[in-house]
């Protein structure tokens, strides 16, 4: 077993080299910024015209129907465009109304048609103390202890996080 004075002495070491990694996604961050700032006329305009342009198409493509019966879509310079069938939605104002003419109408389908739910609150569940709980046949898991170490989050924190998390992907891939 490892004495407080040695998990101290690793805390440390582990905090200073979180700092470094820190200042490095700060530069990088400064970087972006700085980057993004130089850019972002560029990107506006680029935006602006796309939008335009998207616009000016979907016009055309809305006046020119008859061109888009069989096949009703086409890629055309890698824009997929046409015309595509929508999903329908079903709306009702008065469910219970819709439950009644359910049961008059298709009663061998109520099964199907209607959706019953029931299931314990785990958010009411978990007010009840452990007797109760143990009466109801409810088993209460994951409550010991874990070891953890964790920093007092910044967004810079968040940030390392993030990256290393996305190493560790890479890493397993």
């Amino acid at each position: 077993m490892a004495t407080m004075q040695e998990i101290e002495t690793k805390a440390k070491a582990h905090a200073q080299a979180r700092e470094k990694l820190s200042e490095i996604v700060t530069e990088l961050q400064s970087e972006i910024d700085a980057a993004s700032h130089r850019h972002m006329k560029n990107i506006k305009a680029a935006v602006s015209k796309a939008a335009t342009t998207g616009d000016e198409l979907l016009r055309l493509v809305r006046d020119s129907q008859k061109l888009f019966t069989k096949p009703k879509s086409v890629v055309l310079h890698g824009i997929k465009l046409g015309y595509k069938k929508q999903k329908g939605k079903i709306e009702f104002d008065d469910p219970d109304q819709v439950i009644k003419l359910i049961r008059k109408h298709c009663p061998d389908l109520e099964d199907t048609l209607i959706a019953t739910t029931e299931t314990p609150s785990k958010e009411a569940l978990n007010n009840l103390t452990a007797d109760v709980l143990k009466k109801l046949g409810v088993k209460v898991t994951s409550d010991t202890d874990v070891v953890f170490i964790a920093p007092a989050d910044s967004d810079v924190d968040k940030m390392v996080n993030a990256l290393v998390k996305g190493a560790d992907d890479q890493e397993a891939v």
